[in-house]
């Protein structure tokens, strides 16, 4: 038996005891895979996990030398009406949420204006103040598309066809813009692969996908985002925890957890249990790490 093996076992074990509904689960350790399925291998929607893709995409832009996340976005947008302060608002602080736009997430907030960016855009900023809101996602990936035109279609030569995700479906708004902080729709085992990268800090089984300091800046450089526990730190589109382990995490029990060198993927249906099942993931991983060696 593989660790990858163990490890998905004890999580099985676990799901199964708990009643948690999920969907399909992928292990990776090292170089071994494992995985378990409860329902259909079909694609769904992995909400929030979308927003390590929107980081990636933002990235790869910046490696070609396409934009500076750390420009205001007012480069960008220099006809747009800027609210108080957001001209020193950064793509950075859009990926980590660090704003401080006051625009909090609703399940209407794509038509609840003609358009979000704008609205967004317009408001005042009160600092580097963190609000979660898919609307500092979306408006991040309408700068991108500024320089790339359409995130999606840019991101198939230089994401998903690498990685062998043919034909990918991401949502969109009434304006035709990808809805950037969810609505992409992945199997478990693709999203997986996007883990598997992470990991890799952008190398694709020998391929520079996009630069390391893009992925290290998924649980680098914190920002300070509450008390709770797993919700206290955020970073580019990474939950520090639980423990020591870190995580994107979607809506309704979508997990991609990255300890040392293993990485779970879960896609679920089950919003209440998916953080009792990530710190159980985090846990079992530790129980399953190899033992240290000295030197």
């Amino acid at each position: 038996m593989t660790r990858a093996d163990d490890i998905r076992d004890r999580i099985v074990h676990e799901v199964e005891r708990t009643g948690f509904t999920a969907h399909g689960l992928h292990v990776l350790a090292g170089d071994d895979t494992a995985g378990h399925r409860w329902t259909p291998d079909v694609r769904e929607d992995v909400h929030s996990a979308a927003k390590g893709v929107c980081v990636l995409a933002v990235g790869i832009a910046s490696d070609e030398g396409l934009v500076d996340v750390d420009a205001p976005v007012s480069t960008y947008l220099p006809d747009v009406e800027l609210g108080t302060g957001v001209d020193r608002v950064t793509l950075r602080h859009l990926l980590t949420m660090s704003s401080g736009v006051d625009l909090p997430w609703s399940e209407t907030m794509m038509t609840d204006w003609p358009d979000l960016a704008l609205e967004f855009l317009r408001r005042p900023s009160r600092g580097r103040v963190f609000q979660y809101s898919n609307a500092s996602t979306y408006t991040a990936m309408r700068v991108l598309a500024t320089r790339v035109g359409d995130v999606a279609g840019y991101l198939g030569p230089r994401l998903f066809t690498p990685l062998g995700l043919g034909d990918v479906e991401w949502s969109r708004c009434p304006e035709g813009h990808i809805v950037a902080g969810g609505g992409l729709f992945l199997r478990t085992d693709e999203l997986a692969r996007i883990g598997r990268l992470i990991r890799d800090r952008g190398d694709w089984r020998g391929a520079r996908i996009v630069s390391p300091e893009w992925t290290d800046g998924m649980h680098s450089g914190w920002v300070t985002s509450g008390v709770n526990p797993g919700y206290s730190r955020y970073a580019l589109a990474g939950w520090d925890g639980p423990g020591t382990a870190w995580r994107l995490h979607g809506a309704h029990g979508q997990l991609v957890i990255f300890s040392g060198d293993a990485v779970v993927t879960i896609t679920a249906d089950d919003h209440a249990g998916a953080d009792a099942i990530a710190a159980f993931v985090a846990e079992a991983v530790l129980r399953c790490s190899p033992p240290l060696t000295r030197s």
